[in-house]
């Protein structure tokens, strides 16, 4: 057994580790594979950091506020804008240090087809934190989770959730530190326009033949809001 493979199985964890050795797999005959894990957390009432530091938090409400250090596509973030997305960026100076996108109700995610729907109102979801890669040891992250956790606040967010690549040791690490709740989890498998999902959650199984084909996801957080227990993220 190899010293690469036993250290993905430590990263990873054996699950996870098997997925990832079949998205390999799969990738050289030319089929895309993506496995997620949903997740809740709890919006936090106070910020896990007192000191207000350096950094500026600010909305970026439009494409012209973005700047050209942010690497998504611009007809990326112009959909997100389109379906209810919210951003808040952190600036250190003129620099940009990281940005988080959230929204109500439901989301359409941008990697795969598929719509994640909230049918809680004291829930969102939050996606895409980016934070530049000379600032991912400082405080810029946490600073901003804190502010937007504070917005969520204000508007009656009980529960934030999220999807999570099941291939990213350091997602899945803070999130499992953050105290998440394990939601459900999802496979996509990509053939030409054809895209195949396997998953936890009705509909369990979905066969889409283009984009106008999407499963349709359900996260209801009313139980996590009325005090019952659900599995850690492990």
């Amino acid at each position: 057994m190899s010293t690469h493979f036993l250290h993905t199985v430590s990263e990873l964890g054996a699950g996870n580790a098997a997925w990832y050795a079949a998205a390999r797999l799969l990738r050289i005959v030319g089929l895309p594979m993506w496995r997620y894990h949903f997740v809740a957390q709890r919006v936090a009432p106070a910020a896990m950091r007192n000191s207000p530091g350096k950094l500026v938090m600010c909305p970026i409400a439009s494409l012209a506020d973005l700047p050209c250090q942010y690497p998504r596509p611009r007809e990326v973030v112009a959909a997100r804008f389109r379906q209810g997305g919210y951003s808040i960026a952190a600036w250190k100076g003129r620099e940009l240090a990281a940005i988080l996108w959230y929204q109500f109700g439901a989301y359409e995610e941008d990697e795969v087809r598929a719509r994640y729907c909230l049918p809680s109102p004291r829930s969102c979801w939050d996606y895409d934190v980016f934070v530049q890669p000379n600032m991912r040891l400082g405080t810029a992250f946490c600073r901003l989770w804190d502010e937007a956790h504070r917005r969520m606040h204000a508007r009656g967010i009980e529960w934030t959730c999220s999807r999570i690549s099941a291939f990213n040791p350091g997602s899945l690490r803070a999130h499992r530190r953050l105290g998440a709740v394990h939601l459900g989890s999802a496979t996509f498998i990509a053939l030409g326009r054809w895209q195949l999902m396997l998953a936890s959650h009705a509909p369990y199984i979905h066969l889409s033949a283009g984009p106008h084909s999407r499963p349709q996801l359900v996260f209801d957080t009313r139980p996590l809001e009325h005090g019952e227990q659900q599995c850690r993220l492990t």
